[in-house]
């Protein structure tokens, strides 16, 4: 039996934590691929959540030319009313969709303010940062000859980056970093633990690390920097400044999209690196040459963000299914990076695949991710400081992957190397 005969001989459960996302991850990529070509724009039922009392299912969209379809048209697909399966409750949008959940004229004013900490200026010196931290954190596990690559490594370059640009202090980087798992890991036991209601522990999280920015905007009020929180505090959208809750809202956006999904990429990258030393040899014998077709192609191949939602807002159709307005549609990224109608083999994972016009980092239009930029710089830097290091870097274990539909993540798995001096 083929691993497609697998995903046909089931019933395939986009909901289901413990029964279709606990599977090898090829059976998932063999059921995706079977939606792709026999439904590929499938209705689901939702699960019952707790404080969540509508429930009107949604539209499965797993081919590549739906997805970017959906994503070059917000007029008729539109973000503010949530971008994650389940309406949730208000207060829960307001503390962490922030620019991510706006439609224009406001998204794109909020995303020209946002843009200004990514100034040329900017970047130059995030780059001095991110070369700066990468060799820290080298020097920190070079002697050890392992550890665990999540924790000590993926996740510490990005954490620190996104603090650096918003100018947390280092003391509050392990606070940041925990409230950061909770949040995008709530459906996973290790960080919301069984009998603890998930959405508490999610507002929880998130206030704190709103209380982190309302500190901050205090200090960056009275004594501005050139830091991104006090680029936001000066700036105005639609005339206005942004409030304490706003900024906080940003924040939680930011160390979620710039945070998570870049140690995801790292991590699994290792990993992909581990299982195809071929490919692994390629890069480290060009690696400026090979990197940026290597970057990209872990983030296809990973797609850290599973799935964005959109909200229909007048009667049309997708893939050649009619949708009503008020529907739910929701883009399975992770789907289309594998669509084989846009990628030669797309189920081989090739760092010198070209072209690659992957979405995992968004699809095309208005919510493509804006740290896109700096997030291949983050990879680029963390495996060249490994390759030219401890080159012989590799994972030992089998990924603890996170129990999510929404981030494809790595919560550890463990490395070796021979130790530096």
């Amino acid at each position: 039996m083929t691993s497609l005969d697998f995903a046909v001989d089931r019933e395939i459960d986009l909901n289901d934590l413990d029964g279709f996302w606990s599977q090898p991850e090829e059976a998932i990529a063999a059921s995706f691929a079977w939606l792709r070509r026999n439904d590929p724009v499938r209705f689901f039922e939702e699960p019952r959540y707790r404080m969540i009392a509508d429930r009107p299912g949604y539209w499965a969209i797993t081919r590549y030319a739906d997805v970017t379809h959906i994503s070059k048209h917000p007029e008729l697909f539109q973000s503010g009313k949530g971008i994650g399966i389940p309406n949730q409750p208000p207060q829960f949008d307001e503390n962490f969709s922030s620019m991510i959940a706006m439609d224009d004229p406001r998204h794109a004013h909020m995303r020209r303010v946002v843009a200004g900490g990514f100034t040329p200026r900017m970047l130059a010196k995030l780059e001095a940062v991110v070369q700066s931290v990468a060799s820290e954190i080298v020097d920190e596990v070079g002697p050890t000859g392992g550890c665990d690559f999540v924790t000590d490594i993926a996740a510490a370059l990005p954490l620190r980056i996104v603090c650096d640009l918003m100018g947390i202090p280092d003391s509050l980087y392990t606070h940041v970093f925990d409230q950061t798992n909770i949040i995008l890991g709530a459906g996973d036991p290790e960080f919301v633990p069984p009998g603890k209601s998930r959405i508490d522990a999610v507002m929880a999280a998130g206030n704190a690390l709103n209380e982190v920015m309302v500190d901050l905007a205090k200090v960056r009020r009275a004594h501005p920097t050139d830091d991104l929180t006090s680029t936001l505090l000066q700036a105005e959208v639609e005339g206005e400044r942004l409030s304490d809750a706003e900024l906080g809202s940003f924040f939680n956006l930011l160390v979620a999209a710039g945070n998570e999904t870049t140690r995801n990429a790292i991590a699994w990258g290792l990993v992909l690196l581990t299982q195809h030393p071929e490919q692994r040899q390629i890069w480290q014998n060009d690696f400026e040459v090979v990197a940026p077709t290597a970057v990209d192609e872990i983030v296809r191949f990973a797609s850290p963000v599973v799935h964005f939602r959109r909200t229909v807002t007048q009667d049309t159709e997708v893939g050649g299914q009619p949708v009503k307005a008020g529907d739910k549609v929701v883009m399975w990224y992770n789907s289309a990076n594998r669509d084989d109608s846009e990628f030669d083999s797309p189920d081989t994972f090739d760092v010198r695949r070209t072209p690659n016009h992957h979405v995992g980092f968004g699809g095309p239009g208005p919510h493509f991710c804006l740290g896109a930029h700096l997030a291949r710089r983050e990879i680029t830097v963390m495996f060249r400081e490994l390759f030219n290091r401890i080159g012989d870097i590799e994972a030992t274990t089998e990924p603890q992957r996170l129990r999510s539909n929404f981030i494809h993540g790595i919560k550890h798995v463990d490395c070796a190397f021979t130790p530096t001096a």
